[in-house]
């Protein structure tokens, strides 16, 4: 029987990592050999190595890991790696028997046409990528023969960030079995000098402690951590390890002057950080979204982070908080400043907000912006002030201006530069691409905030790193004929623990000196100061050589230019993206960085089923898109290409069921005769119930096994309010106790009555929400009127589904609270780019195909490609009993 082995080698620096080794079968364990801890399925890790070289805050990295086959027949290896978001791959290779398979990066549309020649071939690419909270996945297999070695080795780099004071290396260490050499060392050269160095681990005990080697004198500082097999046993003749949490390292360099210019061959990079300055007064706006979507645990957490953030509020600041649903609501008229009387009574009305209506976005937005302009022309902020404007949504923009575009647009031109715009996006829900282009075009950042235990702590945390702002408007100056290709070198704030680094290149190589203008405004005054360095003082600092990985400064430039290019590209459209994107991808080419604009292919030996392999560099704006299982298989079958979706029926019709916990999604469809009503939500707590009428084409088509059907008509009810609204492609009715009100598809329309919000995109969509349960978008999909074949139709999505009761039925119903599976025997389908696979749901197995259905919520008329696990034959095995149960009478 073949075995897996997955070696999960997680490093990060400052984010998150992890070193994972785990040998298991697909579908059984086998028990660990007694007579020797090392052999887990006849395989031996033998060595593993995390390698870090810290040079000027540029931290190269090389995991290094060794197996051998100690069995008798072949097994598949994986190589489990997770990084951080902000590093770049650099290089990888395999190394079996002395034969090694190298990575190639190569431009992403090139690497996609070799990827699939390989999957025509049958040679199914596989690396698997994946976007956690702050990490991505590199995954990859090969299978080796019995007495066989291996050695995989990945190389990434990145610059470590300043966040209060230290630069930060974080290290998860879980091999989850014993590895007989087993090593983490960290070796860092600061020419500034090092002025604190930290190492701790969550799982070092007191016989552990004295196993981590910590020292620093001067400019180098060295970590190493490396147990023997016994100090890796969770007890003396255990064969566990103990070796399982969290290996963090933390330091910060002496600052004599304000800051550190550094030359070397041609390239220069200027770390920017004074100390002991003043603070900023600060005036800060905290634009909130009630909408109904936030109700419930994201509510209480943003209550709790803005009673938290008011404490740290100090007193020389202004502040005020928006608030907006359907409606926008403020607390006070204009900024008030941070008196304890006045904290007192913020924190009173932060205990009182609540949830309602819809998500008028625009409206909250820039109702912050006339109140912040109000407050400087009226002089009632400091002048020398910094002035922040911070946004937390979970949705989407559904009242008022809505269309994303337009949003943008008004917001940049009200802004004009002033003010700092800070997103921050709760969840999944939002239109991450959105959040992030509005705050890079207003000098900001776009943040996730994930929707966990610790939600509240992510917006404190996120509001710390910008609640001490030191100077304004700061510049660093180079002089135009000497230098050139500068990376961004003005900056609205600077923050105190933070650090500006600006990085560029000698227009001729040979220059020795360079000097730099710097000119900020602080609290009371203008700095203003020089800095002078030539490139012999750069040299003489560098002769520690064994501490320095290549040409470090060209390389940290050329990341810093690329890293800045792919955010402004985010933001431009027409020619100027095509021109950052040119030059984002040839220095990625050149430097061999796998950015967004790159790809590495890894070819494995002859005999792998799966035998070209492709790693990509995933976007925040791509988080859904994480992988089903560690095995290989195509990397395009197994990642979302949005980042969001809802559970939904729509087409002929198509059911699309969420599943967030997989980051994925279950597919099905229902073929049913017309006239056919089906339920699709009934619960009886919250008394809502959805069902909906199929029609068919306007003629059979006699060809076709299946006829098309799709909804024709909604009917949506609360039983306990009395409420009844018939949708259909005509109109839409609503039935209460006061009587019956009708509008059409040509309305535009936002009502509010008890129990009852109803909103109108004239000819596209209709939200509606009822009392307290879930809310419902319903898509108008028309066809042209002299169309032979079809006939307008609607689709429904539901939103908020968690408001509903665990009694909730329905072939949408059923599948409203958490749900899982697991994937098992990918395989190749009768169709190549669709494979099919193996599902374990409720301990049956379902032959499933992966594809795609569309979601068209957004996009009515084309509508977004959603990936999927697709259950044949009416959703039997998925669906509760058989989709006949699910047909009733009547819409009520």
């Amino acid at each position: 029987m073949e075995s897996h082995l997955l070696l999960c080698v997680l490093l990060l620096i400052p984010a998150f990592a992890s070193s994972d080794f785990l040998v298991t079968h697909v579908r059984n364990i086998k028990k660990r050999n007694s007579d020797n801890d090392l052999v887990v399925n006849g395989i031996e890790i033998y060595r593993m190595k995390i390698d870090s070289k810290v040079t000027s805050r540029f931290a190269h990295n090389v995991i290094t890991s060794r197996a051998v086959n100690r069995g008798n027949v072949h097994k598949e290896v994986f190589f489990d790696v997770e990084l951080p978001k902000t590093a770049f791959i650099t290089n990888f290779s395999m190394t079996i028997d002395g034969i090694t398979y190298p990575g190639n990066i190569k431009e992403k549309e090139a690497a996609k046409q070799q990827y699939e020649k390989a999957v025509s071939r049958g040679q199914t690419a596989g690396l698997v990528k994946a976007s956690g909270r702050k990490t991505e996945k590199f995954t990859v297999s090969v299978n080796i023969a019995a007495g066989s070695k291996v050695t995989f080795e990945l190389t990434y780099e990145e610059l470590l960030k300043r966040h209060f004071g230290k630069y930060e290396m974080f290290i998860k260490v879980k091999p989850k079995q014993l590895v007989k050499d087993f090593e983490i060392e960290v070796n860092i050269f600061e020419p500034q000098g090092i002025s604190e160095l930290e190492a701790e681990g969550t799982f070092i005990t007191n016989d552990l402690q004295n196993v981590i080697k910590k020292s620093f004198s001067h400019k180098k500082g060295h970590i190493s951590f490396k147990p023997t097999l016994d100090q890796q046993r969770t007890c003396e003749n255990c064969s566990q390890s103990l070796l399982d949490g969290d290996f963090i390292v933390k330091y910060d360099v002496k600052r004599t002057t304000p800051d550190n210019l550094q030359i070397v061959n041609g390239y220069f990079v200027h770390f920017f950080a004074p100390t002991n300055l003043p603070k900023l007064p600060k005036n800060v706006i905290f634009i909130i979204d009630i909408s109904g979507s936030m109700s419930g645990r994201e509510i209480e957490q943003t209550r709790e982070a803005l009673l938290k953030i008011l404490d740290d509020i100090k007193e020389d600041d202004h502040f005020n908080f928006i608030l907006f649903g359907s409606d926008v609501h403020i607390w006070k008229e204009t900024l008030i400043k941070a008196t304890p009387e006045n904290l007192d009574e913020a924190r009173k009305f932060v205990r009182s907000i609540d949830t309602e209506g819809m998500t008028n976005l625009y409206g909250g937005i820039m109702k912050g912006i006339d109140m912040l302009n109000a407050a400087h022309e009226g002089n009632l902020v400091p002048k020398r002030s910094a002035s922040i404007i911070i946004m937390l949504t979970d949705g989407q923009p559904n009242v008022g201006i809505s269309n994303t575009q337009d949003i943008q647009t008004h917001v940049k031109k009200a802004i004009e530069g002033k003010y700092t715009l800070y997103n921050l996006g709760f969840g999944y829900g939002v239109d991450y691409n959105f959040l992030e282009k509005m705050a890079l075009e207003n000098k900001g950042l776009a943040r996730r905030i994930y929707p966990d235990s610790d939600s509240a702590l992510q917006l404190q945390g996120f509001y710390d790193e910008v609640s001490n702002p030191m100077l304004l408007d700061v510049e660093l100056n180079y002089p135009e004929n000497e230098i050139e290709d500068v990376t961004k070198n003005s900056f609205k704030h600077f923050y105190d623990g933070s650090e500006i680094v600006v990085a560029g290149r000698f227009r001729d190589i040979n220059q020795n000196s360079l000097t730099v203008d710097v000119k900020g405004e602080g609290a009371n005054d203008v700095l203003s100061f020089t800095t002078q360095q030539d490139k012999e003082q750069t040299a003489e600092v560098f002769q520690e050589q064994e501490y320095i990985f290549g040409d470090f400064i060209e390389r940290l430039w050329a990341y810093l230019t690329i890293e800045q290019l792919l955010e402004k590209r985010i933001a431009a459209t027409g020619e100027e993206k095509e021109n950052f994107t040119a030059k984002a991808l040839d220095l990625s080419l050149k430097y061999k960085f796998v950015t967004p604009l790159t790809s590495m292919v890894v070819t494995k030996p002859e005999g792998n089923e799966n035998q070209a392999a492709i790693a990509d560099k995933p976007t925040e704006a791509q988080a859904r898109g994480a992988p089903i299982v560690a095995q290989a298989s195509p990397a395009h079958y197994v990642h979302a290409s949005s980042p969001t979706w809802y559970t939904s029926v729509d087409g002929d019709p198509h059911f699309i069921i969420s599943v967030p916990q997989k980051e994925d999604a279950i597919c099905f469809n229902i073929n049913e005769n017309p006239g056919a009503v089906l339920s699709l939500i009934n619960d009886p707590v919250t008394g809502i119930t959805v069902n909906g009428e199929l029609i068919g084409d306007k003629k059979v088509d006699n060809d076709a096994k299946i006829q098309n059907t799709y909804f024709g008509k909604l009917g949506i009810a609360n039983k306990h309010l009395d409420i009844k609204v018939t949708v259909t492609p005509e109109k839409i009715t609503i039935q209460n106790e006061t009587g019956k009100t009708t509008f059409t598809w040509l309305d535009s329309v936002t009502l509010k009555q008890e129990g009852l919000t109803l909103i109108i995109n004239k000819k596209k969509s209709l939200v509606l929400s009822m009392g307290s349960g879930a809310s419902f978008v319903i898509v108008l999909h028309q066809v042209w009127k002299k169309h032979p074949l079809h006939k307008d139709f609607l689709g429904l999505y539901t939103l908020e589904s968690h408001k509903l009761s665990a009694q909730t039925q329905g072939l949408l119903g059923q599948f409203f609270h958490p749900i899982d599976f697991t994937i098992l025997e990918i395989h190749s389908g009768s169709d190549p780019k669709k494979p099919d696979a193996t599902m374990i749901f409720k301990n049956k197995e379902l032959i499933v195909t992966r594809g795609w259905q569309k979601d068209y919520r957004r996009d009515p008329e084309h509508g977004i490609d959603i990936p999927c696990w697709f259950v044949h034959n009416n959703g039997a095995g998925l669906i509760d009993g058989v989709h006949t149960d699910y047909i009733v009478s009547s819409l009520f």
